[in-house]
């Protein structure tokens, strides 16, 4: 009977399984087809070490694209002064890299002929007709080096390629530079995948009138996509995922005692804000943004199975975006049930505290809101759908609940101004002891993105591949431009944002390696009154005590709120008429100047949190 291998390889997280595999296989076998998994990435890890294996995986910036370098020489073959060429230009001056890393590059691909060696003797190969390679981030060239040397002993096995690398025309780019790759699936593989496997095996090659959509397939030289790929319409009917490959390969690893395995769920495709008004720089879901989500009821019943088949307390949703109905059918639930699980989501930022409170009770500790800024502004012209203020409220009740927060700080925008980074700055003194970014970095030209698509409506010129993809694909220039997904850019203005963007870049790398910086916290006073406590650096104020009056208007500005709205709360909550909305205005703004609460000039937040 004719079988299926599928190959997760360098440099996939040791510490997740492949979710589409791991969705594939158990669609295949539906069908009758049978299928097996092979994690690769274990035995390269196990020969290098798990700290190396790591610093490719975890700690270099990915657009070096320094593990696909590893590979290049055992795809390619040597090419001493590219070699030279790429330390320099990439490791070096654009990375500033030290000596130490880029030796530790060099040790790493001394070591990949002889595990391409490996794999060739460890897996019984001949006993395949079909192998397919998932790709995704510096997934590629250890799988086409692999998938070359496969193609050369045992010509008979059809090779196959998907994941992110090989969506539209990326996969036709190197689906033409690749001859030794017969097929790859472009975007979600479930319906056209097991099509392709039942047509391979039945030895029926694709034609240009082909039913099978989304195959990217030979014709007379070249390379052709069938069509956009047919999309899962109701995700409840796709199969529970297969980890069982993935947990015995990390159980047969020596690094099983050094690796914290994570469980990857899946509840939705798309993104159901992009599918309203899509963030400018976002290249996400390539061309397809339709939004679909699994059932409130199917979410849970996979989040249960999957924690008690593995009996694994750490789960990572992969959507772009968590669907809003959940706070009311499904994480109610979850919080009901106590199960001891920390899991991780993609949200939107715009969260009452009501929704935060509920993810953090049903076991959420983690989430990427997708901040981006603290400008209203810069958000506005990327189209993100949020404000400042909303963005540090949820940075504030996520401190508040003991959610940490993974988000950016993005420059570079075009359309920004100079003095929106100084409103930023000023922010970011006033908040400095929240949660600080992850990151602070320039926008990135990314494919499929609006930015790239309609690059000089936005005064974007000069688009061209980042520099590294040279060093990773030695081809022409049109073929590589075909292959990247990230691209370099120039304004049409001629302006540098770093010439403007300095001070918050050094103010948020100051955040970041010199914590904590203080808090502003709250606690009842005498009288009714509130006392403000404040150890923040460069706060001269270190303790205030309010007023009842005072202390409502500061706790109902707990949540954005307009002047007016403060007035009509005070005088309702003390039965005064004569409360002057001007008088509440100078008090909102004498504590602004405090850094006590941050205002866009029209709406107004507290930013203390309960002590």
């Amino acid at each position: 009977m004719k079988k299926v291998l599928l190959v997760s390889m360098p440099y996939g997280a040791l510490e997740r399984p492949s979710l589409g595999i791991s969705l594939l296989k158990p669609i295949l076998e539906q069908e009758g087809i049978r299928c097996h998994i092979r994690y690769l990435s274990f035995p390269f890890a196990e020969m290098i070490g798990h700290k190396l294996y790591n610093l490719i995986c975890s700690d270099l910036p990915y657009t070096a694209f320094a593990g696909d370098w590893t590979f290049a020489q055992a795809l390619y073959g040597e090419n001493h002064a590219q070699d030279d060429e790429y330390v320099n230009e990439i490791l070096i001056n654009s990375w500033n890299l030290d000596q130490e890393v880029i030796n530790s590059l060099f040790f790493i691909r001394n070591h990949v002929e002889n595990f391409l060696n490996y794999c060739m003797e460890a897996v019984p190969w001949q006993d395949y007709d079909l192998v397919g390679f998932t790709s995704t981030f510096e997934q590629n060239l250890a799988s086409l080096a692999l998938a070359k040397r496969l193609k050369e002993k045992y010509p008979g096995i059809t090779i196959v390629f998907g994941g992110a690398n090989w969506e539209e025309v990326m996969g036709q780019g190197l689906h033409s530079c690749f001859p030794f790759v017969d097929y790859a699936c472009s975007g979600e593989a479930e319906i056209s995948f097991p099509k392709l496997v039942k047509r391979v095996f039945a030895n029926d090659p694709l034609r240009p009138d082909d039913d099978i959509l989304g195959i990217i397939y030979r014709h007379e030289g070249r390379s052709l996509l069938s069509g956009p790929p047919e999309t899962m319409e109701n995700l409840d009917t796709l199969p529970l995922p297969d980890f069982s490959d993935y947990f015995a390969a990390l159980a047969h690893s020596y690094l099983s005692s050094e690796v914290t395995p994570i469980l990857l769920m899946e509840t939705s495709r798309g993104c159901w804000w992009g599918a309203k008004s899509r963030c400018l720089f976002c290249g996400l879901n390539g061309n397809k943004l339709m939004y679909r989500s699994k059932s409130p009821s199917r979410a849970l019943m996979e989040l249960n199975s999957l924690v008690d088949q593995w009996n694994i307390d750490l789960v990572e949703a992969v959507d772009n975006i968590m669907d809003m109905k959940y706070f009311t059918e499904m994480l109610p639930q979850l919080a009901e049930s106590n199960k001891d699980i920390n899991i991780f989501y993609e949200i939107k930022a715009n969260l009452t505290k009501e929704q935060v409170a509920l993810l953090s009770k049903a076991g959420v500790f983690r989430v990427q809101p997708g901040i981006e800024s603290l400008s209203d502004n810069i958000l506005r012209i990327m189209g993100k759908g949020t404000t400042a203020l909303k963005n540090i409220q949820l940075l504030k009740w996520c401190y508040e609940k003991g959610l940490y927060v993974d988000w950016n700080l993005l420059y570079g925008f075009p359309g920004e101004k100079p003095g929106d980074y100084q409103a930023i700055l000023d922010i970011l003194e006033a908040i400095n002891f929240l949660q600080p970014p992850a990151s602070c970095g320039p926008v990135r030209l990314d494919r499929f993105s609006p930015y790239f698509c309609k690059a000089e409506e936005y005064g974007l010129t000069n688009i061209r591949p980042i520099k590294s993809y040279f060093y990773i694909y030695p081809f022409h220039d049109e073929q590589v431009r075909n292959i990247a997904y990230s691209f370099d850019f120039d304004y049409s203005s001629g302006i540098d944002p770093k010439t403007y963007v300095m001070d918050v870049i050094n103010f948020i790398d100051q955040w970041r390696n010199n914590p904590p910086y203080g808090k502003l916290s709250y606690k009842e006073g005498e009288n009714g009154g509130l006392i403000l406590k404040d150890s923040r650096i460069k706060n001269s104020l270190h303790e205030i005590t309010l007023q009842p009056t005072e202390k409502e208007a500061y706790l109902f500005c707990d949540q954005i709120q307009t002047p007016g709205q403060v007035t009509s709360f005070l005088r309702k909550k003390f039965n005064n008429k004569g409360i002057s909305e001007k008088g509440v205005l100078d008090f909102l703004d004498s504590l602004v100047t405090s850094r006590l609460m941050v205002t866009n000039g029209e709406h107004y937040l507290a930013i203390a949190v309960p002590e």
